[in-house]
């Protein structure tokens, strides 16, 4: 045979040998592909979950609990933005109303590392670098600037820049993104008044304590209207990074995929979204 048509032959055996092991490799890869998505959607299901207690979801919220997240103080009634988001995501998992147990967990414990007494945790917890050491976050389902809420009689009340607060005695809770906020943007004179708890950081406003309170911007809204009589809700401004909320859960959870596809399928579905302007109704004036 001449050797141009050796050669010729030799290169078309290559060719279709190598379209074989191609379309055969594509086989393996797509058959893996579906053994991959099969396998997370069955680690998802109901019966394969493992939580605290068999056939219940554990659910965190803190003591109290201020509207618009949870209504009356009551995370069972569903009414509230974390509690609808909280019974949506334990839809998504296949866990009816009444498998739901909640329990109450101090803020600053809920991503503290350490084992935890729930699987999730709903409590307007910011995801950071910091906390992501000790403790897992689902996909964010909410992302809030901050507010400043001061007395309507206060020399603060006319601010509208954060330059005009740098001089403020401002109150935040402890562990909170709003005091790294506080920090970062207002950068005041006085150091910020650091506050056990959001029940000590709304008295110490009432009483004079303090010339400023910052919180993620619903729950200054909900303080101005139900909390402190004639308070001012001068504005906003937006926390560096931004300030993503997420749900909590024990480091290294089984349950911190499923949470995060629950949260996810939720903000695909729109039904996150019907959620957030059920519940949260957040405007202000931007602080330049």
């Amino acid at each position: 045979m001449p050797r141009l048509r050796l050669l010729s032959l030799l290169a078309v055996l290559a060719l279709a040998a190598g379209l074989l092991l191609a379309a055969c490799g594509d086989d393996d890869d797509d058959a893996a592909a579906g053994t991959t998505a099969g396998t997370s959607a069955a680690v998802c299901e109901k019966d394969t979950l493992q939580t605290k207690t068999a056939g219940t979801l554990t659910v965190a919220t803190d003591s109290p609990a201020f509207e618009p997240y949870v209504v009356d103080d009551d995370p069972t009634n569903g009414e509230g933005f974390e509690s609808a988001v909280a019974y949506a995501i334990a839809d998504q998992l296949g866990f009816a109303k009444d498998e739901v147990k909640w329990i109450r967990v101090p803020f600053n414990s809920t991503f503290a590392p350490g084992p935890k007494k729930y699987d999730f945790d709903v409590n307007q917890v910011s995801i950071s670098p910091e906390r992501q050491q000790g403790a897992d976050f689902s996909s964010p389902y909410y992302t809030t600037p901050q507010g400043v809420l001061v007395a309507g009689d206060s020399s603060f009340a006319s601010a509208t820049t954060v330059a005009d607060l740098k001089d403020a005695q401002i109150g935040v809770q402890v562990g909170t993104t709003s005091l790294d906020a506080v920090n970062a943007v207002i950068a005041p004179s006085k150091q910020p008044r650091v506050y056990d708890n959001s029940t000590d950081v709304v008295r110490a406003l009432k009483n004079g304590q303090v010339d400023a309170i910052v919180t993620d911007l619903p729950t200054t809204i909900y303080l101005r209207d139900a909390e402190v009589e004639g308070s001012k809700l001068v504005g906003q401004f937006s926390a560096p990074g931004g300030d993503d909320w997420g749900a909590v859960l024990e480091k290294g959870s089984p349950l911190t995929p499923c949470v995060t596809q629950a949260v996810d399928t939720l903000r695909e579905s729109g039904e996150l979204q019907q959620i957030t302007d059920q519940w949260i109704g957040a405007e202000a004036p931007e602080l330049q």
